[in-house]
């Protein structure tokens, strides 16, 4: 599948995205790196697979390599609270953007990515377990025209009215037939 390129222009021009013409427009937020992060090919399949095969957000599939990026954990350290939240919200925007170019919807469910470590002034607000230190959560998807595979609560559902048609199916009974001899 080629890539989604999302501009600027694009994001603000979305229903969402354009709520959040403070992040772009702020010269101190590291937006462009962050849409250039994401308008890489490799990087939205492994969201799609991430989702696909690993039954998680498509963030998932990137979101330690994105918080490695220096420029973008340098914000998210600050203490900033409001401002640390806006990008990460602009982060999912931008993330439901692609996916939807994609072929994909979302759910209305939300992954966990992380567990908020305990709140102290004056420290920014991190994890302290999960996949993602700046990330608590994510918007899952779903393909529009339907993944190919099974979630496991199906498979198992499935499994289960198999099992039960067959217990109820009655057993052929084995017949002696005897001979007079």
């Amino acid at each position: 599948m080629s890539i989604a390129r999302i501009t600027r222009n694009a994001f603000l021009a979305d229903r969402q995205g354009n709520k959040f013409a403070d992040v772009v427009e702020d010269p101190d937020q590291p937006f462009e790196a962050v849409l250039e992060f994401f308008n890489d090919a490799n990087r939205q399949r492994r969201m799609e697979e991430s989702e696909l095969h690993h039954d998680r957000a498509p963030l998932a599939g990137v979101v330690r390599e994105l918080e490695s990026k220096p420029d973008i954990d340098k914000f998210l350290s600050e203490i900033h609270v409001k401002r640390t939240t806006r990008l990460r919200q602009a982060i999912g925007v931008l993330v439901r953007m692609i996916m939807e170019r994609r072929g994909w919807r979302k759910t209305g469910k939300k992954g966990s990515l992380g567990v908020r470590a305990t709140t102290v002034d004056q420290v920014p607000r991190h994890n302290s377990g999960g996949l993602a230190f700046w990330f608590v959560r994510a918007e899952r998807y779903e393909r529009i025209e339907g993944s190919g595979f099974q979630s496991v609560q199906e498979r198992c559902r499935a499994y289960s009215a198999a099992q039960s048609t067959q217990r109820s199916k009655p057993g052929k009974r084995r017949t002696t037939v005897r001979t007079a001899s």
